[in-house]
Formats: structure tokens, sequence, C-alpha cells
């Protein structure tokens, strides 16, 4: 079936500019802000309604996402609902706005909820300093149901760590100096070439990666106060 033209006026702005990045730009491909001014002369918001996308599946990476980015340029990754098809473009989710942002970052201490970084601090073995967003990510409930939270990432936990790297000769010298103990441990780990937490370790890092809501329940089980 053939895709209708993203000139053609009758659709809304987000619907021509999905048309415009999947017949014009491709997936896979970046483009600009001037780009899309061009596209779309005397509409003011024509950018806003490309970030727009993002809120119907569209994946659009930043520089935050996307380090091989500039600072002005954006990259059409996948498509996500083809919105411009009739009752498509129900939005799934309304934008964070800057207060629930600022919320967020405050209950989550300022930390990534997935590595616990924090903003401005250098990832181990690079000079990549750490940027916080907000995330949404989902939670199964003790009902059985799932609830959609926000939480901190940084932006290198948001693309899967990529680039990330470890200093072997660091790693090498920090085993030199375990004590007897901590190096039979080690070794055991590496000879199995797995390592098998406890019950409290998996639960720490279960509650570690929880947004703020969730957490709350788990210091409620705990009988510890709010925080």
């Amino acid at each position: 079936m053939a895709l209708p033209s993203w000139t053609d006026e009758k659709y809304g702005t987000m619907k021509r500019a999905a048309l415009w990045l999947v017949t014009v730009i491709g997936e896979g491909n970046s483009f600009t802000k001037e780009d899309v001014k061009s596209a779309f002369p005397g509409i003011s918001q024509a950018d806003r309604r490309v970030r727009d996308l993002r809120d119907h599946g569209w994946q659009i990476d930043t520089q935050r996402e996307d380090l091989t980015l500039g600072q002005h340029e954006q990259r059409f990754v996948k498509q996500g609902v083809p919105v411009w098809e009739p009752g498509k473009a129900t939005k799934s989710g309304a934008s964070v706005t800057h207060t629930q942002r600022r919320e967020v970052l405050a209950k989550d201490g300022h930390l990534c909820r997935s590595c616990g970084i924090a903003p401005g601090e250098t990832y181990a073995g690079s000079y990549e300093s750490a940027q916080l967003d907000i995330a949404r990510r989902t939670v199964k409930q003790p009902s059985g149901g799932e609830q959609v939270e926000l939480v901190a990432e940084c932006n290198r936990c948001r693309v899967g760590g990529r680039g990330q790297t470890v200093d072997l000769g660091t790693l090498l010298a920090s085993v030199a100096g375990l004590g007897g103990l901590e190096r039979k441990m080690l070794a055991g780990w590496v000879s199995e070439e797995k390592r098998e937490f406890s019950t409290v370790e998996r639960l720490w890092a279960d509650y570690r990666a929880l947004p703020a809501e969730s957490r709350a329940k788990v210091r409620e089980a705990l009988s510890l106060p709010a925080v």
C-alpha cells in the first residue's frame, strides 16, 4: 500500500513529519532542526511535532542517546506507530514535564537507578561524563498487573552501555592487590564463569533499579520511614 505524501496539508504536522522521516530521511539517517524548518516552512512547532512522535514508539535519538551525533543533529532510528493511519495517532503517554523531571531526579537522589552514577561523573575507563534523563520503566505489580513509572537513567544505560570499555591493566592490578579470602572468592567465580548471588544481593539489585514510587513500597515493607 502506497504511503500518503508528506506534503499533503490535509494531514497534521506530526503526521506529515512522520511521513517525511520515512520517505525522505529514512531509518538510520540523521537530520537537523534546519532540515525540519526547510521541510515545513512557516510552521513554528514542526520540530516539536517531530519530538511528539516518540510518544508513539518512534525512536529518534539525540546526542544524549547517540554520542556520534553533533549537538544539533538527530537520528531517525526506528519507525513506530504509523500515525497517519486513521485512529493510530492516539497518544500512548504524555511527555515528561519540567516539574516531573525535577521531582523524579530528587526522589532518585540525582543518581542513575540502573548503574548508580551521578551527573557529571566520569565513566570508568573513559573521559565521558554521565548525563541524567528521565526514562519510563515498567514495573510488574504484586497484583500481577504492570505500571509504568518514571525513573532517572544515565545516557549510557539508555543505549545499553555502547562504547563501554574496561581497563585490563587496572583490573589486573586490582586483582593482584586482593587479600587471600577475596582472591579465593574471585577465583571461584572466574573458574565457574558465573557468580551465585545471595538472596539479599539479588533483592538489593532489584530494589536499586526501582523507580521512587516502587522503592517507597519496599521501604514500607521493611518498616522504614519514608524519605
